[in-house]
């Protein structure tokens, strides 16, 4: 294995609200995903652990004394008041004729496919998390007996804040657990059922072996969740439900990377002329106000299809992250975390450790990387999901390592790549801005830069990525340049909570990216039809 770059040299010049950071790589070993991992001296920025079910310690097996209609169904009741369903723009598709399967499958798929979504926002996550919405919160220093279901033991805990004893640390219980569980068995299916009738109708992707296998995968999930019953009444119950979950969340860890298969075995068959795109133009040989378009599209911006992949990859976001809350709450607590959430996320951790990862990448291809230099509110934290943050800042900062590499030349003296962390207490948004010299983009290329189906990767890369089912473009092991999904789904990841990532270009010098996020985290999720 080679040794992993970038455990970066960092000299610090601050203010009480400002500040100055150098960071140069140098070769260190063994930097990846898991130097997010929490500990206690870097509680503000890690991500949780990985989730895989540890199931709940209970000293006592008996059944809750509470009942099924106060507890099982309380998370659809909080679907109701305290989350907003997704009314603004539902419509009812025409019924979509569901391909390979029986009749009764394709009527349950309708079913649910007919039924509304429930967003959520991160505020709403964490009060769940902390009981706030069974209208009591239970003290890990203070409760009785009662709090805990006769005696029993709290399921799972989540650490807010402060140190133990000091009243701010609150726990997950098992009536909490149970109304997730409730919720997530009200609203996943609905979920999955929306993206197999979507999967069903995007022209010419739907064909492709891969998308297919997605869909097979999603079917699978949805019966198995509807195979479960309804009401989860008791700890036996949410903890089945949990082991379900835990299998559905690992079964579609490689959805990303089969999705870019799918992409990669259309770009193939327009290539060598087995897919025609000639019925596409003809379908779109008319703008919106009637005249004849005579320009015929670019497959890398099929409007149709980039835009059911922004739907697809936005609801995954959104089924990933309200799974792993769950299955995280059922964890060994970390400080500062609810579930997923960290309550004090401090972008300028997260930005160090996201050089690391572009520096060892770059230094992996290249044998050097740009220096990259940190200012602004390093000080600052909010809550937020850092595992998001962080994707999002390496995409950006291994995009400006190559590009800067590649414009100067291999043993250049190359220009710092700069990060600005900006926040004021009034400010509605965390902005965090990525500026380098790498030579910018052509203003002809800049709407192709967030399409799904347009990459700058060599061919030959690209089809050992997809090779492989696994979630490669997570990690540091894939390669600089690769699926091309890297910018859209960054973007993907800033508006799941309500934010945004936008880039400016000046061609001939340098690019800057802008990430936005909302420092209130009551954004409802964006949730696709």
């Amino acid at each position: 294995m080679l040794p992993r770059a970038a455990a970066a040299s960092v000299n610090v010049t601050a203010t009480p609200t400002t500040a100055t950071v150098n960071v140069t790589a140098t070769t260190t070993a063994n930097i990846s995903s898991t130097a997010l991992q929490p500990n206690k001296s870097q509680a503000l920025v890690a991500p949780r652990p990985s989730i895989l079910l540890s199931s709940p310690s209970t000293s006592t097996t008996t059944s809750t004394t509470t009942s099924t209609s106060t507890v099982a169904n309380d998370m659809v009741i909080i679907g109701q008041r305290n989350f907003q369903t997704n009314t603004k723009h539902h419509r009812h598709h025409h019924d979509i004729e569901i391909t390979g399967v029986s009749n009764e499958v394709a009527s349950i798929i309708k079913q649910y496919a007919h039924k509304q979504q429930t967003s959520a926002s991160l505020e709403t996550l964490m009060k769940t998390g902390r009981g706030e919405y069974l209208h009591k919160t239970y003290g890990a220093d203070h409760a009785d007996a009662d709090d805990y279901n006769d005696g029993q033991a709290a399921a799972a805990a989540v650490a807010v804040g402060g140190e133990g004893g000091d009243g701010d640390s609150k726990v997950a219980t098992d009536k909490i657990l149970m109304q997730v569980a409730g919720f997530l068995r009200h609203e996943l299916p609905i979920r999955l059922a929306h993206r197999i009738q979507d999967l069903e109708r995007v022209p010419f992707m739907k064909e492709m072996q891969s998308v297919q296998q997605v869909k097979e995968l999603y079917i699978t999930s949805l019966l198995e969740l509807n195979s479960i019953d309804k009401n989860i009444s008791n700890l036996q119950d949410e903890e089945n439900f949990a082991l379900m979950l835990e299998g559905i969340y690992e079964r579609h860890s490689s959805v990303l990377v089969q999705m870019a298969r799918g992409a990669f075995e259309l770009r193939a068959g327009v290539q060598n002329g087995t897919i025609n795109l000639d019925s596409y133009n003809d379908k779109h040989r008319h703008n919106h106000t009637g005249v004849l378009n005579r320009k015929k599209v670019h497959f890398d911006m099929m409007e149709e299809t980039h835009a059911f992949l922004d739907r697809f990859y936005i609801s995954r976001i959104g089924i990933r992250v309200l799974i792993g809350q769950y299955l995280s709450l059922r964890q060994k607590p970390v400080q500062n975390y609810i579930g997923l959430i960290c309550l004090h996320s401090s972008p300028y951790e997260i930005v160090k450790r996201a050089i690391d990862d572009a520096a060892f990448m770059c230094t992996r291809k290249y044998g050097d990387s740009p220096e990259v230099i940190i200012t602004g509110r390093l000080d600052l934290t909010f809550p937020y999901v850092p595992t998001h943050l962080h994707y999002i800042m390496l995409e950006l900062l291994k995009n400006s390592m190559r590009a800067t590499v590649d414009w100067h030349g291999i043993d250049a003296d190359y220009p710092p790549i700069k990060v600005v962390i900006a926040d004021g207490k009034d400010n509605e948004d965390v902005v965090i801005k990525v500026s380098d010299e790498g030579g910018g983009i052509p203003r002809s290329n800049m709407k192709r830069i967030w399409s799904y189906l347009f990459t700058t990767a060599d061919p030959a890369i690209q089809e050992g990525m997809v090779a492989f089912n696994e979630n490669v473009d997570h990690s540091v092991d894939s390669p600089l340049a690769g699926l091309g999904y890297g910018l859209p789904i960054s973007r993907s990841y800033a508006r799941y909570f309500g934010g945004d990532l936008s880039l400016m270009s000046m061609e001939g010098y340098g690019t800057d990216a802008f990430v936005y996020l909302t420092r209130l985290g009551n954004t409802k999720e964006p949730l696709p039809i």
